[in-house]
């Protein structure tokens, strides 16, 4: 069976996302009465890094295998971080709905959502909006029309009023950051663990 892209793979992943962050793009400049600016010379990027638990020597060769079609970074994989699976409020494995974007602030970092009636949101969540938009829920929210609540990053320019809303596994396509693959074994048991990082790709 070939292999497709964008790999998903994190399903049977058998550690952690350590680390699930904006890498904002910015530069700043210091001037003379002390004030420091930043400007955003883009939206912002999810960074994040990956580690599986100490795994047995057949185990690790296996998910070096399974990295080595990641191709160093020229191959994208569906990234999500693993402790944000589902809503803060809604742990389990029912199945919770498909929302749609209701409206959209002039600002373009609030929405509101329609669609999830009973989904309460919470600071932390995360939300898929669109086939690859990832944001990170602000402030508390539900699935009420008229109630808007603040996400980041910001809106992408594509995003409109009627796009769908998935917060089960909500991902955004990722690579591998070039190098960042480590998978040292213990010279004794032949034990050891994966690590990597990856950035937002889009």
């Amino acid at each position: 069976m070939a292999i497709t892209y964008p790999l998903d793979f994190l399903d049977i992943f058998p550690g952690w996302s350590t680390e699930f962050e904006l890498l904002w793009r910015q530069e700043q400049s210091r001037q003379a009465n002390g004030v420091t600016r930043a400007k955003d010379l883009g939206s912002p990027l999810w960074k994040t890094s990956y580690v599986t638990r100490s795994l047995s020597p057949n185990l690790l060769d296996e998910w070096r295998a399974r990295l080595d079609v990641m191709e160093n970074g020229i191959q994208q994989f569906r990234g999500w971080p693993l402790s944000r699976c589902r809503p803060i409020k809604h742990p389990g494995s029912s199945a919770l709905p498909v929302g749609s974007i209701a409206t959209i602030n002039a600002n373009r970092k609030a929405i509101s959502v329609s669609g999830l009636a009973g989904v309460s949101l919470s600071i932390g969540d995360m939300i898929r909006v669109g086939g690859r938009d990832l944001h990170r829920v602000q402030e508390p929210a539900t699935g009420t029309p008229t109630n808007q609540f603040e996400i980041r990053p910001h809106l992408w320019p594509a995003a409109d009023v009627g796009q769908a809303v998935n917060i089960v596994k909500p991902y955004t396509l990722m690579t591998i950051v070039p190098g960042s693959i480590s998978s040292t074994a213990d010279l004794q048991t032949g034990r050891g663990s994966v690590s990597f990082q990856a950035i937002e790709s889009r």
